[in-house]
């Protein structure tokens, strides 16, 4: 669980970063990179995938830093979030994968921001989402948000939660199977 000087410090690390701060950037890797690896191997299941991942996010991180606000969200639920997303769009890249050539001509316009209609999607399924997660037991809603905009595990959400352990595990796995059901119906 991250305190609040461990925030302010992710918060800081995260401005010099956007500065352009190699070593304010290392750090930022140092202190977050295992809770980002965690996240990355619970979603794609595979440690070969979620380092693939993981790398692509702080390439996104790195980028992106200096468009990071404070007052939006956590600086851990923000990586989280690029995280989570890449491990998503790695799982649904067709199998099979076709070598491009490097200097495509289309590559010049095509924009790093998502298209209309994967922002369309994006928001349906949000929506979809946030229907299904209110349909849930206030203590079950709140643990699945804490384990996955944050990454906790279950232990860190067991002492989050001051539940026993054995609860806090249930709650996941009964709550994820509820939304399973929820968003396919």
């Amino acid at each position: 669980m991250a305190t609040p000087a461990h925030n302010d410090l992710l918060k800081e690390l995260l401005a010099a970063s956007g500065n352009g701060d190699r070593q304010a950037f290392a750090r930022l890797y140092q202190e977050t990179s295992s809770k980002l690896f965690g996240v990355a191997i619970r979603i794609v299941r595979r440690e070969d995938w979620a380092e693939e991942v993981v790398q692509e996010s702080y390439v996104k991180i790195w980028d992106h830093a200096g468009n990071y606000r404070t007052q939006l969200s956590a600086p851990l639920t923000w990586m989280t979030s690029i995280v989570r997303n890449r491990c998503l769009d790695w799982l649904r890249r067709p199998n099979l994968e076709i070598a491009e050539d490097d200097d495509h001509p289309l590559d010049n316009f095509v924009g790093d921001g998502a298209g209309p209609l994967e922002l369309l999607q994006q928001q349906t399924e949000a929506q979809a989402l946030a229907r299904c997660l209110g349909k849930l037991e206030a203590k079950m809603r709140q643990a699945i948000a804490l384990a996955f905009f944050d990454g906790m595990s279950h232990s860190e959400l067991a002492a989050h939660m001051r539940e026993p352990l054995g609860t806090v595990k249930t709650w996941v796995r009964r709550g994820l199977e509820r939304l399973k059901t929820c968003l396919d119906t």
